[in-house]
This record gives C-alpha cells, sequence and structure tokens, in this order.
C-alpha cells in the first residue's frame, strides 16, 4: 500500500462545529459565578406568588416565554422584510416599536424561568440572555434612527439586531429541544401502563403521612398514605423530573399539597393539579382503591 492509500485509508474526524460548541457551553463552569448571583437576585425579587406563577405561565399551562418570544422576534423579522422591499417607513417604524413593547415582558418571563434550571441550562440561558438584550440594544437605536429621520442608519442597527436576535434564538431552540427547558418532564402515563387495576402493595406498609417511592412497571410513583386513603402521582415533577416522594407535604386552600424539593412548585396531591409554578403542566394521577385484605390498587386517572 502507498502513502497516498494510507492517508486516505486513515478515518477522518467529521466535526459537529455548532454542537461541540454548545457542549463547551454547556460546560463553561467560568459563567457560573454571575449566573448564581443573577440568579439568586431573580429568585429574591420575583418571590413566590401570582406574579411568579404568571410569568411562569401556571394560569395558561404552558410557559408563556416561547409565545412571546415568537411574537417579538416576528416583528424583528417584518421589520427587515419592510426594510428589504422599502416599503413605507411609518410602517417598519411601527412594526419594530410593537416587537421592542413585547420584548419587556418577553425578558421578564424568560429570566423568570432561567432562574430556577439546572446549571448547563442557566450557562446557554445566560448567553442567550446577553444576545437577545444586545439585539433589543441594536433595534432600539434602530428605533431612534428612524425618529431621527436617518433611515439608512437605523436600517443598519436593524440588521445587526436581527443577526443578534438570531443566534439568540439559535440558543433558545437548544434550550428547548436538546437541554429539554420548558418541556413536560412528567410524561402522560396512561400508554405505559396496562388497563385495569394493578397491585400496589398492603396499605399497612404505607406510612400514614409520609410520602414514599413506589414503582409500577416502568413508572416511579408518589405514594401517600392519609389515614384510610391513598394519593398516587408520578414521582418525576413535571418541571425538571425532581422527586416527589422527597418533598415536603403542605396545605393549600385546604387541600394537601406536595411542594417538589428541587425548585419548589406545588401540586394538589388529589389530582396533580399545580398550585405554583415553576411547573406548568399537571402531574399524571392514579386512581386508587383498598381490597378488603388491606391491599391498595391503582390505575391511570380517566
Amino acid at each position: 500500500m502507498d502513502r497516498s492509500t494510507e492517508k486516505s485509508a486513515k478515518p477522518r474526524k467529521i466535526g459537529n462545529g455548532g454542537g461541540d460548541l454548545l457542549d463547551r457551553l454547556e460546560h463553561a463552569t467560568a459563567l457560573d459565578r454571575p449566573i448564581r448571583g443573577l440568579a439568586k437576585a431573580v429568585r429574591s425579587r420575583i418571590g413566590p406568588g401570582w406574579v411568579r406563577d404568571a410569568l411562569h405561565g401556571v394560569p395558561i399551562g404552558h410557559p408563556v416565554h416561547p409565545p412571546l418570544a415568537t411574537v417579538a422576534v416576528g416583528c424583528f423579522v417584518a421589520t427587515a422584510i419592510l426594510d428589504l422591499t422599502k416599503s413605507d417607513p411609518m410602517a417598519a417604524r411601527t412594526v419594530l416599536a410593537a416587537g421592542l413593547a413585547t420584548a419587556l415582558p418577553t425578558a421578564a418571563a424568560g429570566v423568570t424561568d432561567w432562574s430556577t434550571l439546572h446549571r448547563e441550562q442557566q450557562r446557554v440561558g445566560f448567553v442567550h440572555a446577553l444576545a437577545n438584550a444586545a439585539a433589543v440594544g441594536l433595534y432600539a437605536g434602530s428605533l431612534a434612527f428612524r425618529i431621527a429621520g436617518r433611515e439608512k442608519a437605523g436600517r443598519f442597527f436593524a440588521t445587526a439586531g436581527l443577526m443578534a436576535a438570531s443566534a439568540g434564538a439559535y440558543l433558545g431552540g437548544h434550550l428547548a429541544y436538546r437541554l429539554a427547558a420548558g418541556a413536560n418532564h412528567a410524561e402522560q402515563v396512561s400508554h405505559l401502563v396496562p388497563t385495569g387495576w394493578h397491585d400496589l402493595g398492603p396499605i399497612s406498609d404505607l406510612p400514614n403521612g409520609r410520602p414514599v417511592a413506589r414503582r409500577l412497571g416502568y413508572i416511579d410513583l408518589f405514594v401517600l398514605r392519609l389515614g384510610e386513603g391513598v394519593t398516587v402521582l408520578a414521582d418525576g415533577c413535571s418541571h425538571l423530573a425532581g422527586p416527589l416522594h422527597q418533598g415536603r407535604v403542605t396545605v393549600e386552600n385546604g387541600e394537601p399539597c406536595v411542594v417538589c424539593p428541587w425548585h419548589g412548585s406545588v401540586f394538589r396531591i388529589a389530582d396533580g393539579a399545580v398550585i405554583h409554578g415553576p411547573a406548568t403542566a399537571k402531574q399524571p394521577s392514579f386512581e386508587t382503591r383498598v381490597r378488603r385484605d388491606g391491599v391498595v390498587q391503582v390505575r391511570p386517572a380517566r
């Protein structure tokens, strides 16, 4: 075999530039110090209550940041189209102003969600926020130039803003689809469990008033006995899969609830409904019954 054949026979490393860069970003510990300070400040500034729940998206059942971001980015893209086609400058200014107005609640919702993520997610989210902040600054400058009658400078700043917003959107997609930030981590269980009732064990084996973990096939369960009644939920928190059986049992509006030990999401034990975020998706629940011989049986709630 000649030298040229030897060289061609050597395996070539096929790079994944974008993926490698994002992998390094996820493990960039140099970002941890500002992240810790900012996340703590956000959590202390936006404490538990209806404001934080609204920013997480609890009332609508899924995170509110993505749809708000879609509106803002849509306005910025529309501005670029109006600039490219040299349409009415007033229309471009109006659409651009709408995008900037939407950016504030979008950022508030985003930073609230970000403050309760895992560290790897927070590192990517931190750079995502910096890119979007740069985009907003550039678009604000663009609007100022346009109002002053300097349309050419306004279009230049808008183009730069779109590049920054595109980088931010790319990182946001990585957060959502690769790192599963904002996704429901408590998959619906009805298709994982055969129909009918399933034995969970004797009720006498369950401590009264203290949640424990049990397993049903592939599913980890949160099980709580209160007197002669037993309540069962999927154990992995819908926010980021925290173990609910390690959480604290509390009472909200007269109803027993469990607080996730990882990020403080509160679920009503009776049906898994979200009482407080950051979780927005309902926790899968199970129907229960106790046979005459004391064996607890469960099936997915209908």
